[in-house]
């Protein structure tokens, strides 16, 4: 009898709680982590597709490490500001005097270095301006070699690392500007701004394990892969927009 009022004792305690464990709301689980503002996109054409002008494993090494580093970096400045999230690139470059120098040079790295990858082609494939673009290029700098020069000289006149432009300019003519470290002139803190029609990388990153030291030979070689087509339809774009 007395081991029947144990087991009985016992029951009374065990029961309830496991009754109690077994009609407790689950755990909830937590919410996923939130996508990165910012991702990097794939390349639009094999790491070797620029061979010979720029070599595979430059491409490797600079989409893979170089661009991956500002993307990194830059939805860490903007996870750090709230004010920052929801904007685009483009948003981020229009008040870019009052932000960080973390976004500055890491959302300015992550967009131009996007814009130049599709400024790029296979050689042979990049066609030639439109007729539109060739002849706002022969008004403004007398013919497309004369603009070609122009463009080497402010790639190759850039002190340390930076970039060279083609932009339309709030007048609506072609201008060649070079800005430094990785602003751009869609940034409101630049001397020249305007929309982007072209865009050369000159940090050493971008050509020296092939070129080494030679600046002009890299940027000489460039014109062989840019994509004529999209600079063109980028200058339509631009124009467009300024006859609103």
């Amino acid at each position: 009898m007395s081991h029947r009022i144990a087991l009985a004792a016992l029951l009374a305690l065990v029961l309830p709680t496991a009754l109690a464990q077994s009609s407790a709301t689950p755990p909830v689980a937590p919410p996923p982590p939130k996508p990165p503002a910012f991702t990097l996109a794939p390349l639009p054409y094999p790491h070797e597709a620029l061979e010979p002008v720029i070599d595979t494993r430059t491409m490797q090494i600079h989409h893979g490490k170089h661009h991956q580093a500002y993307v990194d970096n830059l939805n860490r400045a903007v996870a750090a500001d709230a004010s920052l999230q929801g904007l685009s690139l483009e948003a981020l470059m229009a008040r870019m005097s009052k932000l960080p120098d973390a976004v500055r040079n890491n959302g300015g790295g992550h967009w131009n270095h996007d814009f130049f990858w599709r400024t790029m082609t296979r050689p042979g494939q990049g066609g030639a301006p439109s007729a539109a673009l060739a002849a706002a290029i022969d008004r403004d700098f007398g013919s497309l070699d004369k603009f070609k020069a122009a463009f080497r000289a402010a790639g190759a006149g850039r002190f340390g690392s930076g970039w060279a432009w083609l932009i339309v300019g709030a007048d609506g003519k072609l201008k060649v500007t070079s800005t430094p470290n990785q602003d751009n002139p869609l940034m409101d803190l630049v001397a020249e701004r305007g929309a982007p029609l072209l865009g050369n990388d000159v940090w050493e990153h971008a050509y020296y394990l092939q070129y080494q030291n030679r600046r002009g030979d890299y940027l000489d070689a460039w014109w062989q892969v840019v994509d004529w087509s999209v600079v063109s339809q980028r200058y339509a774009a631009a124009i467009a927009d300024k006859r609103g």
